[in-house]
């Protein structure tokens, strides 16, 4: 006996991608309801290989009977939409902000806090971390159980698909208009992304952070311990699919490299690419389409008592986001939502 599931927000990259996770990692599905905004009524989205869903409305939806619910639609949205669904019953995975601070909504990464997914049935809504948030604490999970980690320092390379269909567009359109000597047009992105690093994700905060930054900060606190120092600089860069890390760790005891590649290596989630030679690391191109965080140029940081520093790349639309919904749904059936046979 299978569950009942719904997509919110099924034909954006998050959306189609959900979709795409689910028919690859043969969850089991009885129903799947592909569901978003009323202009998009009609529209198909694949399913699996051979299967094609038509979208309903999801302001008219009516969640009774649906298991669970895979949300990303938006953070304004998800406000409205995601406690309905949980009123009628359904637990809801969203993949917005929206929720991610709420003390009564669990923030998952299963390999690393899997416990808290237990929380659930507060308010029967469990938060997606940000994508940037969850490779990182993937990675830095296995090294906080080999020596307590005091600080990190974070700089991003956040690909253009965080930001959406339009983002991605932008920069393909930009890219072929320095090439023909067309004009540059800006519509998602506040500068010329094309040829460009932007270090500027979402909106500015009173203290000059981006709230992306934030975000890395508080969720890491809550997701793996709360006394971890987080301060990022978030960076839109040239990237269509794929977020890249570079990590400062500052420990409260001595680790060295070898303890560290032993203890990443044993990290579910987790591949270990570092070599010192050319090509001896991963980069976003050779991360899209994959699901695992990979870790690569792990070092020692000789400005800091105890440090090391890694370089973290993971397919932001998978891991950072659909992928890890998907996981956190299939722990809810294994764990909490088992059906009869």
């Amino acid at each position: 006996m299978g569950y009942r599931v719904a997509v919110v927000g099924a034909t954006g990259n998050v959306g189609r991608e959900m979709l795409q996770t689910l028919a690859e990692r043969n969850f089991p599905v009885d129903e799947v309801v592909a569901l978003a905004s009323e202009r998009s009524i009609g529209r198909e989205v694949s399913f699996g290989e051979d299967k094609v869903l038509k979208i309903h409305d999801l302001a008219t939806y009516d969640f009774k009977g649906i298991d669970i619910v895979l949300s990303s639609p938006g953070a304004k949205v998800s406000a409205v939409h995601a406690p309905r669904a949980a009123k009628a019953g359904a637990v809801v995975i969203d993949n917005t902000s929206h929720f991610r601070m709420d003390p009564d909504v669990p923030l998952v990464v299963p390999e690393v806090n899997g416990h808290a997914i237990a929380g659930y049935a507060k308010r029967h809504i469990i938060a997606n971390p940000n994508c940037s948030t969850i490779q990182m604490v993937v990675a830095l999970k296995p090294l906080h159980k080999v020596a307590k980690i005091k600080r990190v320092v974070v700089a991003t390379y956040q690909s253009v698909s965080g930001a959406g269909k339009e983002a991605m567009d932008e920069l393909f359109n930009q890219t072929r208009a320095v090439y023909v000597n067309d004009p540059i047009e800006k519509k998602k992105l506040t500068k010329q992304i094309a040829f460009n690093c932007i270090p500027h994700i979402d909106v500015f905060m009173p203290d000059g952070a981006t709230k992306e930054e934030w975000k890395m900060a508080v969720e890491t606190k809550k997701i793996l311990d709360p006394d971890i120092q987080v301060v990022a600089t978030c960076v839109r860069v040239p990237v269509f699919i794929g977020h890249a890390e570079a990590v400062n760790i500052e420990f409260d005891k001595p680790i060295s490299e070898d303890e560290a590649r032993a203890a990443l290596k044993a990290q579910p989630g987790v591949t270990v690419i570092d070599h010192r030679a050319d090509e001896g690391y991963v980069t976003q191109v050779e991360a899209a389409g994959d699901d695992p965080v990979y870790v690569s140029r792990i070092r020692k940081d000789p400005t800091v008592k105890h440090g090391l520093t890694m370089w973290v790349v993971s397919d932001n639309l998978r891991k950072g986001a659909a992928l890890n919904a998907v996981q956190i749904a299939e722990e809810l059936t294994k764990q909490y939502l088992r059906k009869a046979a």
